[in-house]
């Protein structure tokens, strides 16, 4: 398989996990999350896809660098399987808060996910400095949701 069908490849999975994860957040932000208490500073709604779906082919991008980089098998391993982890988090947390509408236990899991994350660029680090960059944005996005979920989570007891 050719580097740039392995890039596509990488890519296409992460961005299909977040349109997956989408599908639980589409209905539920016009049938619920517009009714709920938000801080004055909340983004647009129309702003999460696209930095969503920037953010998702970034993550692509650090996939294939993990998978092709030069390195041992039990450091490619390790982040190969720190990567997904993120990554079902990640999936997951749309769930917890737009469909299942736990926003305490959203925060709780997007702190599970911030750990994952962090552990992630760490190990991704060891096979390539550049890919483990291309998550800072990631971590610092998820950083933000984190602030505002709590933050809405307050608003909301």
């Amino acid at each position: 398989m050719s580097n740039s069908l392995k890039l596509a490849l990488c890519i296409l999975l992460t961005v299909a996990i977040g349109a997956v994860s989408g599908l639980f957040t589409a209905g539920n932000v016009t049938e619920w999350y517009t009714t709920i208490n938000r801080p004055a500073w909340n983004p647009p709604n129309w702003i999460f896809g696209p930095v969503w779906t920037a953010l998702y082919i970034l993550m692509g991008i650090c996939f294939y660098l993990i998978i092709t980089k030069p390195a041992s098998q039990s450091v490619r391993k390790t982040a190969f399987i720190l990567f997904l982890f993120q990554l079902v988090l990640n999936f997951f947390w749309s769930l917890i808060f737009f469909s299942m509408h736990e926003i305490g236990w959203a925060m709780v899991e997007l702190g599970v996910l911030w750990i994952a994350i962090l552990l992630t660029i760490f190990a991704v680090a060891r096979i390539s400095k550049p890919a483990a960059w291309l998550l800072v944005p990631y971590i610092s996005w998820v950083s933000f949701a984190s602030i505002l979920n709590f933050t809405i989570w307050q608003l909301n007891r």
